[in-house]
């Protein structure tokens, strides 16, 4: 069954917020550390993951990253702060820069009491 992850990265402590979804959050990161893409994240250096939801329902985590989108930068702070007070990378213990991309799909992150898991 494969999983999909709602997240929320960020430049800073209260910084520039980015809200996205993907099957491969270590891939993923490993792009906004890297900026390897054009766009929001490159931009503003959006780059340590702050906060994310993991489901195996790809509708209910398309709808969830909507859902956040929409909401004010104050509900979204709240929302981090809520399960990362000091807004601590996420991906600080499992993701490694050295790690070539093609790696990235092998690598999972860790359960650190931080996120949440939906079915």
């Amino acid at each position: 069954m494969k999983n999909y992850f709602v997240y929320l990265t960020a430049d800073r402590h209260r910084g520039a917020i980015y809200t996205g979804m993907t099957s491969d959050l270590v891939f993923r990161l490993g792009q906004h550390k890297e900026r390897s893409i054009q766009g929001f994240t490159r931009k503003y250096h959006a780059s340590h993951l702050v906060y994310y939801e993991e489901t195996t329902d790809v509708l209910a985590a398309i709808a969830r990253e909507k859902q956040i989108k929409g909401w004010t930068r104050a509900k979204k702070i709240a929302l981090i702060e809520s399960v990362n007070p000091h807004w601590a990378d996420l991906s600080e213990s499992w993701y490694d820069p050295t790690t070539p991309p093609d790696s990235f799909a092998e690598r999972q992150p860790t359960e650190r009491g931080r996120g949440r898991r939906s079915e």
